[in-house]
């Protein structure tokens, strides 16, 4: 098939982020499609420049990145990145050509431009969430170009595995959403080596501190990190395991305060290779905190990112947001709701890290992998 897959790769440039959209397009040429990648920024394109710190309208800074994603996968000349009138890569053309003859476009979670009626032309279109909650709340609030983008995909697939449970208070806007869970791909995602495992000593985070805004819904609030991690600010101050946070929006000092290693969230994450060296290299396992919204609304959420620990042979302890309901716990991944549970899972994973690691890598085999997830929403795309 010709796949469409429109993301936000130069919008975010940092590697953490790319990967999210590059599993899709590694996992789709191995499974024999010829692939694409678009990036649309509507009427204007303002990227953060990192390392001159200012917002940039240039097209060239977020496109250059995307090249330098895409090159290593094969698509050196299959994306686009659109903001107006003006585009970097392929040309206007080619893309209104390939989506005319394209079998799928697939919206990761982004919202496309009405007027744009190319973006109509693909035989089937559909639109994965990779904010549960967040994303159900914006429709049912009224978000114009989000409603826009969504009535123009015939399916609508969301990562939130428990939306719809009756204890699950995510609205369904009114619309059928299909169950996926984020891909790995299990080529670029190898288990790291004995070497580097024995070198990585501390339970990391890569954490953005506030994303995005929170949002409302039946008079309750949900919001982002910057509400839920402080429940867990004193952990260094109960194990001597090493913490280490890659942090991004907020100033290290207060996390320093409290006995976390604190280092430049962009940094870590420059580049896919940085971001794969991080969790590879820098990192015995994961300690992740969710959202509070994910926490709140108990919809099952699961992070591209600890995919990527586990695909690397790393235990993860995560913040429970529902996972029991579709995940094997307490061997490689192990959940907390408090931190007395933080630390004793801490514990857990140190008193038998090997086994913990093949657990790991066993659970990105058998529930993420590329080509298992990427055949089955690829199914539910086309049916």
């Amino acid at each position: 098939m010709i796949i469409v897959l429109s993301g936000s790769i130069g919008r975010l440039p940092y590697g953490g982020h790319a990967w999210i959209d590059m599993q899709y397009l590694a996992g789709l040429r191995a499974l024999g499609h010829d692939v694409y990648y678009l990036e649309e920024c509507g009427e204007e394109s303002w990227v953060y420049h990192w390392e001159e710190e200012k917002l940039t309208a240039d097209l060239r800074y977020p496109a250059s990145y995307v090249h330098d994603c895409l090159e290593p996968l094969g698509l050196g000349s299959k994306w686009i990145y659109r903001a107006g009138e003006r585009s970097e890569g392929m040309c206007v053309e080619e893309i209104r050509d390939i989506l005319s003859r394209a079998d799928l476009l697939l919206v990761r979670a982004v919202p496309l431009p009405l007027w744009r009626a190319e973006y109509s032309l693909p035989r089937r279109r559909a639109f994965i969430d990779a904010d549960p909650g967040f994303t159900q709340i914006s429709l049912v609030n009224g978000h114009l170009e989000l409603l826009a983008t969504v009535e123009r995909c015939e399916r609508l697939f969301t990562i939130g595995q428990r939306i719809g449970a009756p204890d699950c208070p995510v609205p369904l806007a009114g619309r059928e959403w299909i169950k996926t869970v984020p891909p790995v791909s299990l080529p670029h995602w190898t288990l790291a080596r004995e070497d580097e495992s024995a070198q990585a000593t501390h339970f990391t985070s890569i954490m953005h501190w506030q994303g995005f805004r929170e949002v409302m819904y039946d008079s309750i609030r949900y919001g982002q990190k910057d509400m839920e991690f402080p429940k867990f600010l004193d952990l260094p101050r109960h194990t001597s395991q090493p913490l280490k946070v890659a942090l991004t929006g907020a100033g290290p000092e207060v996390l320093r305060e409290h006995g976390w290693e604190v280092v430049d969230g962009w940094k870590a994450s420059r580049t896919p290779e940085l971001y794969r060296d991080f969790i590879q290299r820098g990192s015995r396992a994961e300690f992740g905190v969710a959202k509070h919204g994910y926490v709140r609304m108990k919809g099952g959420w699961f992070s591209d990112r600890s995919a990527c620990y586990l695909a690397s042979g790393r235990p993860v302890l995560i913040e429970d947001t529902g996972l029991a309901d579709w995940l094997p716990l307490g061997e490689g991944i192990l959940t907390f709701t408090d931190l007395p549970e933080a630390v004793r899972g801490i514990e857990a994973i140190n008193s038998d890290y090997a086994r913990h690691c093949v657990a790991a890598r066993r659970l990105a085999e058998e529930y993420f992998a590329s080509d298992r997830v990427l055949r089955a929403l690829l199914e539910g795309a086309m049916s």
